[in-house]
């Protein structure tokens, strides 16, 4: 079993989506709500450009995400983050600053960790939280 994080935009989860698989690579698939069969978009009022549904599926799990539907509903990842640990030290701090461009608050600079080599925290220019870590070292 595994748990993969759905997050949520207030209208930009086309632009924020794109960002990520530019930064961690990946496939990217995004679903506007345009997009569902007629009659079969969720009950309430929304912008048909937000998106429905976008999924970045990389080496076997998934960060998915959409738009709230509507444009009053503004919640944006208040409580969570995702953490992402990469390969190697190098990967790990170059996708720390990728994040870091533009970023609302960088909560801890990327640097040494005893748990990690290398670990950094960021709320990115989009209002999502990441923690961004090198290989364990426990």
């Amino acid at each position: 079993m595994s748990f993969d994080p759905y997050i949520h935009f207030p209208g930009t989860c086309a632009e924020a989506m794109q960002f990520y698989a530019d930064v961690l690579g990946g496939q990217l698939d995004i679903m506007p709500y345009s997009a569902a069969p007629e009659g079969e978009a969720p009950p309430m009022p929304h912008d048909p450009d937000r998106i429905m549904h976008a999924c970045l599926t990389l080496d076997g799990r998934m960060l998915m995400a959409s738009d709230y539907p509507s444009a009053d509903m503004d919640m944006a990842q208040a409580s969570v983050g995702i953490s992402h640990g990469c390969a190697d030290r190098a990967t790990a701090e170059a996708v720390f600053n990728r994040l870091s461009e533009g970023a609302q608050s960088v909560m801890m600079p990327f640097g040494d960790a005893f748990w990690s080599d290398g670990f950094g925290m960021v709320v990115d220019r989009f209002g999502t939280s990441w923690m961004i870590g090198g290989p364990s070292t426990m």
